[in-house]
């Protein structure tokens, strides 16, 4: 569990936005520091979003709903049910993170 959270301090060092399958830090730059709640430590920064970024998310989530209304109902399911097994795959893990940056 140690490699996990030493792994994750590296890569969430700067946590960005994810606008239309992209990695951004987002307008303004800004950057708020996100504290470990058991150490006081900081264990990530992560980028404050301006009103451009949320339009930038809400224009691209309105652009990807067509085609995902379009989606059959059966090509969804397996969708989720890949999602699911991600999450199950790597319960873990993901559990360590939200302990590290919640407590």
């Amino acid at each position: 569990m140690e490699d996990i959270l030493a792994e994750a301090s590296a890569v969430q060092a700067i946590i960005g936005h994810s606008i239309a399958g992209r990695q951004t830090r987002g307008a303004s730059q800004r950057l708020a520091d996100v504290f470990n709640p058991a150490t006081g430590e900081v264990a990530a920064r992560v980028a404050l979003g301006t009103a451009q970024d949320v339009a930038d998310a809400v224009a691209a989530a309105k652009a990807a709903f067509p085609a995902w209304a379009d989606t059959p109902p059966l090509r969804r399911a397996r969708i989720l049910f890949k999602f699911k097994e991600l999450l199950d795959q790597h319960h873990d893990d993901l559990a360590a993170l939200i302990t590290r940056e919640h407590g």
